[in-house]
């Protein structure tokens, strides 16, 4: 006997409401835990805090293939989404420093914080994006002078995790001009999607915001397509996001002109700012794709 158009109607309503799951202990003690913008992360974690370990495995047929964000905002909206709930997290009754206590290694509550504190990251990387640059203009020293021992640790910490990176990227089947694509995208993330992922988490504190679930787009665009695949990046669509990126393109662009300037007329390079000098270098060569947009 088939129902009618109606009968069936009505008996998909509840369904779609999802409300055959209230006062069960689905989103508890089965499924997914709801309540958070990475109820996936969430899950996992109490999961884990059940006694549950996880294996690595990596069939050669994929099990699951998915579309991921083919441009710029689309991957900086979703890394915000994430980092924010992450945070949540953290400062929630599951800190893995908190509930899992007893119930994890030590070593896997760090694990977990690693990521559930991404967000915090913005406060590090946003300093060394700014500070130097600015100081740069005023002749202000913030490092170690480049002939000094007090040097080496500074320039040993950076070329060990940029050779550990790069050789892991690598390793891992990637280029090297994949890898420095890679440090171009954890720069922008850090410097807007988990600064706003922090700002919210700020305000969520205080009462002022909700947390809202943005969903990323799930079907690719054939031309945003085609231009992923040329490994172009895209900014037509106007975003905060942007904006900062933008600014901070140009903070850098124009210290690292005005210190050559400098270098020009006096026709030496001070020793006590040479690493600032490199640092606000390697950012103007980050920001390449940028300036590409903004004058061609």
């Amino acid at each position: 006997i088939q129902d009618s158009a109606s009968v069936l109607e009505e008996t998909c309503k509840p369904l779609a409401s999802c409300g055959y799951e209230e006062n069960t202990e689905w989103g508890k003690e089965m499924g997914l835990k709801y309540g958070c913008p990475v109820e996936d992360v969430l899950t996992g974690f109490a999961i884990h805090c059940r006694g549950w370990r996880s294996v690595y495995f990596n069939p050669e047929r994929k099990g699951f293939l998915g579309v991921a964000p083919t441009t710029l905002l689309q991957s900086l909206v979703q890394h915000k989404r994430w980092t924010e709930g992450d945070l949540q997290i953290f400062l929630s009754q599951y800190c893995p420093l908190l509930y899992g206590h007893g119930k994890i290694p030590l070593k896997l509550q760090l694990s977990y914080c690693v990521y559930l504190l991404w967000a915090a990251n913005c406060l590090a990387s946003l300093y060394y994006v700014t500070i130097p640059s600015l100081c740069l203009l005023r002749g202000i020293s913030l490092f170690p002078k480049v002939s000094s021992q007090w040097s080496y640790p500074f320039i040993y910490t950076i070329m060990a995790t940029s050779a550990y990176s790069a050789g892991e990227f690598v390793w891992c089947g990637g280029t090297v001009r994949g890898w420095w694509n890679d440090q171009r995208m954890w720069l922008y993330k850090r410097t807007t999607s988990y600064f706003f992922a922090f700002l919210d988490n700020i305000l969520r504190l205080l009462g002022t915001s909700k947390s809202a679930f943005v969903v990323t787009a799930k079907v690719a665009d054939n031309d945003v397509s085609k231009r992923y695949e040329r490994e172009l990046m895209e900014f037509g669509a106007p975003s905060p996001m942007f904006t900062i990126l933008t600014t901070l393109a140009w903070l850098n662009a124009l210290s690292f002109i005005g210190v050559l300037l400098k270098l020009a007329v006096h026709g030496q390079t001070p020793d006590q700012l040479a690493m600032q000098i490199i640092l606000c270098g390697l950012l103007v060569c980050v920001n390449q794709p940028l300036y590409e947009g903004i004058f061609l």
